[in-house]
């Protein structure tokens, strides 16, 4: 499914081939001394992989004069900002254990900052339970208010990311919050100036709207609606009068995707799933609602825009095992392949670039020293280091990381990846199954700090894009389809099997650790495909499907029924099906150890799904662990108690599957 990808300007300066790497230095000096930590030869301590990364991310300003950084200590978060000419620190502002979502610049003297809190007191907006809140930071004055604290909205939160737009000459915010009418929460557009904080409700949303879209000049273009119980969808775009639908499409599954602004000022751009599965980009223009053929764009997964007016140009995609960026401006293809070919033999990625395209900030995975974020001035042809991600994280603490293909026992082809320990030879190692989540997502070729910290113990890591897995095109995801907990399950074991038979792995000594739908496999690996795995660690796993679907359908809504009931096989929450493949239901067949975590405030699988697995195996009489975490969210976003679940998981991996 697309998704927005990172978000540029309009291009790249044409520049001549080739850039001159200065001597790597730390533009960022001072900001952490974990960033001057030389390690020791053995392996680097877990905290070095599982505490938060040393730099979160890394913006530059619109004029390109200073840079934006979030750093932390492992867990308390820091932004700081830095001019790039005199090296001046101008703000260090400390924000401690907040979930840090997003941090750009508005014009050159603000931050904009978008954190999320889990909370269970609001439950209006399609079941919405990880709210989001808005800060402005006024860099000259080093003062930071609430972005929402002069709406007029019926709640402080936002719907989504704002947007920056070059209103009347001035750099204003526009933001999405919710008004309250009729019983319902409309979604609405709120403009907010960022000297004064002076905030106007531009547009009122419809009953059915989720998203919207703001044109160069600041004024709202379009807007997205999506009826749940009907799929329902379509984008409507401003007239003099008011409001006229200009595409529309019956989507129960697979809903088409607004991508914001399309190629010109007065457009906007969708994603739509055609007949064969895949994907493509439309445009619809405002004046006169004609749809065009489809943008030529090829596996696209991200759209690249413009900073100050969001304009389309380029896309981006992972294709197999290479990310690919292509600009619709020729001279901005030529500048972005410079680039990459600067640091040949990494993974590149585009974080933020300035207004003039003379300073691109991108984060550079390398397979010897690690991702580590670097600033490009295109017209010096030259690159600066800002820091390593994970600065504690030496060229030796770092195992090689191999793309693996193979065929399953029905003999589709499957792929994914094999990361080796270091310092052992490829043969009869112990092997740890790390199944991604999702399950329509995917694993990818660079550094994968969990997988990389099992590695660093000794066991070799596995990772299969098994079927159902998204960005392989359409015939992998549409196999997975009613194979939950069947072939998507026993891809994973297939992969042992294939590891198994070319020597590189000991069959005898194979754990599965996952996280979400990697924690179900995991479970499922214990009851359901049973006789592979010594042990299982299943963080945030789903464990009985029918309170499963019935839950997220309970806050969710049709969609996500519609949704579970694709990958399962099933035709409602009532459907027997679920049963068959709910590993808390086979818990008597277990015959392996079993640990689970569980954080306290995921609002994606809820805590009661490890509670549910916990007392079938209690009633079983069966060995378990389970760790529920504090304040702990589903994605692992809190510096401690990620650091704490990868301990215990660790921990219970040597217990129960030592690695020599």
């Amino acid at each position: 499914m697309p998704r927005t990808g990172p978000r540029g300007n309009l291009g790249l300066r044409q520049v001549g081939a080739g850039f001159a790497m200065r001597p790597v230095r730390l533009v960022l000096a001072g900001l952490a001394a974990a960033f001057l930590v030389v390690t020791a030869a053995a392996a680097a301590p877990l905290e070095a992989y599982g505490k938060l990364p040393t730099i979160e991310s890394a913006t530059v300003s619109p004029s390109g004069h200073a840079i934006a950084i979030v750093v932390t200590d492992g867990e308390q978060r820091t932004i700081v900002v830095k001019e790039l000419a005199s090296g001046e620190i101008t703000l260090r502002g400390f924000v401690g254990d907040h979930k840090i979502r997003n941090v750009q610049w508005a014009g050159d003297d603000h931050l904009l900052v978008v954190a999320s809190n889990t909370s269970n007191a609001f439950d209006v907006v399609n079941g919405y339970r990880e709210w989001f809140f808005g800060s402005v930071i006024d860099i000259r004055k080093k003062k930071l208010r609430p972005l929402m604290g002069k709406a007029e909205a019926d709640l402080s939160a936002i719907v989504s990311i704002p947007v920056v737009r070059m209103y009347r000459g001035e750099p204003m915010v526009f933001a999405q919050g919710v008004i309250f009418s009729g019983g319902r929460g409309l979604i609405s557009l709120f403009r907010i100036d960022l000297d004064n904080g002076a905030t106007r409700l531009v547009a009122t949303g419809e009953p059915d709207t989720i998203d919207w879209v703001v044109d160069p000049q600041g004024q709202p273009l379009a807007q997205e609606l999506y009826v749940n119980g009907t799929g329902q969808w379509s984008i409507k775009v401003k007239v003099d009068n008011g409001w006229r639908e200009a595409v529309s499409a019956t989507a129960p599954l697979d809903r088409p995707i607004l991508l914001g602004l399309g190629r010109a000022g007065n457009s906007v751009a969708y994603a739509i799933r055609g007949d064969g599965g895949a994907w493509t980009w439309r445009e619809v223009g405002v004046d006169g609602g004609s749809v065009t053929e489809p943008i030529d764009v090829d596996d696209a997964q991200g759209a690249l825009r413009q900073a100050l007016d969001g304009r389309l140009i380029g896309e981006y995609a992972l294709v197999g095992d290479e990310g690919r960026y292509r600009f619709f401006d020729p001279a901005d293809e030529k500048a972005w392949n410079a680039i990459v070919a600067a640091f040949a033999g990494s993974r590149v990625e585009l974080q933020s670039w300035s207004t003039d395209r003379r300073k691109i900030v991108v984060l550079v995975d390398s397979p010897r020293d690690g991702p580590r974020f670097a600033i490009v001035d295109l017209i010096g042809r030259s690159a600066d280091w800002l820091g390593g991600m994970y600065a504690d994280l030496t060229p030796a603490d770092i195992s090689p990381r191999e793309p693996i293909r193979f065929r399953a026992a029905d003999g589709m082809a499957l792929s994914g990846y094999l990361t080796l320990p270091r310092g052992r030879p490829a043969q009869k190692l112990p092997l740890v199954v790390f199944p991604h989540g999702g399950p329509a997502a995917r694993d990818t070729p660079g550094f994968d700090w969990w997988a990389e910290a099992m590695a660093s113990r000794g066991y070799a890591v596995l990772q299969v894009n098994f079927r159902g897995s998204d960005g392989f095109g359409a015939s992998l995801l549409e196999a997975g389809y009613g194979e939950w907990g069947r072939k998507m399950q026993t891809d994973l074991s297939d992969g042992v099997r294939y590891l198994a038979a070319k020597g590189t792995i000991d069959p005898k000594r194979v754990c599965i650790v996952g996280a979400s739908y990697g924690g179900y496999a995991a479970l499922a690996g214990a009851t359901l495909d049973t006789g592979v795995y010594r042990c299982a660690v299943s963080v945030a796993g789903p464990s009985d499907l029918k309170r499963m679907v019935q839950w997220a359908r309970s806050h969710n809504g049709a969609p996500a029924l519609r949704y579970w009931a694709r990958f399962m096989g099933a035709e409602d929450a009532a459907d027997g099906v679920l049963g068959d493949i709910s590993p808390a239901l086979h818990a008597d067949r277990v015959g392996i150890p079993v640990m689970m975590i569980h954080g306290r405030d995921d609002t994606v699988v809820p805590l009661e799904q490890s509670q549910i697995m916990a007392d079938a195996l209690d009633r079983a009489g069966k060995p378990y662990e389970l760790v529920v975490e504090k304040g702990e969210d589903h994605w692992l976003s809190r510096g401690e108690t990620r650091l704490d679940m990868l301990k215990a998981a660790m921990a219970f991996l040597e217990k129960h599957n030592p690695p020599s």
